[in-house]
């Protein structure tokens, strides 16, 4: 098994290396957060990320000068790149802001094939701002999610419900004091033949509907307490609040940028771990070719996943060696990646 990689150049270099060198139709997930064509530099200051546009103070971390037309085109011969690399299997994500998320779209849906568009998610990145201005409050932003064909890897995510919402969708109380509802033993559709056809307790299902499982497990579920039957001998199936799973995520997600950030436009950890968890198995291989501060290849090794991460910052190798180190060096002998500089770099033990 190759190691995970990260590689210091271009990404368009890098991109290109990795065809070159047997990754095509490899790679089942890729989650890029590229510049937004802000038209500004991001720099460090006195230890601390900032995102004050044209700051010439402080150390750059990168340059978001391409802006219009030249920032599309400017993925756009990346993102050609990242689908021949992309598993038939593969997801893709792209984060990016209200200013230029809708022309980055209008490209993708070229590029992946509208078809192939599965969401525009709102990410709410921070608290609401109440300086004033010609418009409302900006608190988020959006991340495009494209599959490559209309098979890919798919592990529902689901969502704890809040408190405040346990009492409305689980209102019943038992004995126990635990709370639960209960939802039909049938659903819609006949079916001839099958076990989800046959008797249970010598009852069948209503016409036009058959049993949500075979008799089998109708009859563990009943033996252990999970059937609850009406006065006139209906079941239902009983789901207790302290054991769902929660409701499906939908395409709001709160997931607020890091207070303290170590790089520029960090984005939060936890929000990688749901999409590393959904569209992606243990051992698939993650590529961040915009990695920044490293959190997707954390998230990803986290996760049991492999991973390749691109950036030609040398404030940003650095940034991802360090965060890198926090997972690896007290457990493993030998480095668990390949470091690859793709053209002349400045960086501490780098060989």
């Amino acid at each position: 098994m190759k190691k995970n990689l990260l590689i210091s150049g271009d990404n368009l270099d890098g991109l290109n290396y990795l065809l070159a060198n047997g990754w095509k139709g490899e790679i089942d997930l890729v989650y890029i957060d590229p510049p937004f064509a802000t038209g500004g530099n991001f720099t460090i200051t006195n230890g601390r990320a900032t995102t004050i546009s044209n700051s010439k103070n402080g150390e750059v971390a990168y340059a978001d000068t391409r802006k219009g037309g030249e920032f599309i085109e400017f993925l756009r011969a990346r993102l050609m790149l990242i689908r021949e690399l992309l598993s038939e299997r593969g997801s893709f994500y792209l984060h990016t802001d209200y200013k230029i998320g809708h022309y980055v779209k209008v490209m993708l849906d070229e590029v992946f094939g509208i078809e192939n568009f599965r969401n525009d998610i709102t990410r709410v990145k921070c608290n609401p701002k109440n300086f004033e201005r010609v418009g409302f409050g900006n608190i988020k932003d959006l991340i495009l999610f494209y599959t490559k064909t209309a098979h890919p890897i798919w592990h529902e995510p689901r969502q704890k419900y809040a408190p405040e919402k346990i009492a409305t969708l689980f209102p019943k109380i038992d004995a126990q004091g635990r709370r639960y509802t209960t939802v039909p033993l049938h659903a819609p559709g006949e079916t001839k033949n099958g076990k989800s056809n046959q008797p249970f307790k010598g009852m069948l299902p209503p016409v036009g509907r058959h049993w949500r499982t075979g008799a089998a497990a109708l009859e563990q579920w009943d033996h252990d307490g999970l059937i609850e039957w009406s006065s006139n001998g209906n079941p239902r199936k009983i789901i207790y609040a302290d054991a769902s799973e929660g409701g499906r995520r939908q395409d709001i997600w709160e997931f607020k940028d890091p207070p303290y950030p170590q790089y520029p436009t960090e984005k939060n950890a936890a929000m990688l771990d749901l999409i590393i968890k959904t569209s992606s198995n243990e051992n698939s291989v993650v590529l961040d070719c915009f990695c920044g501060s490293g959190t997707t290849l954390k998230a990803a090794q986290n996760n049991g996943r492999r991973w390749i991460g691109i950036d030609q910052s040398d404030l940003a190798i650095k940034t991802t060696m360090a965060k890198i180190a926090d997972n690896y060096d007290a457990l493993f002998t030998e480095r668990s990646y390949t470091f690859l500089p793709l053209r002349p770099a400045v960086i501490a033990d780098a060989k």
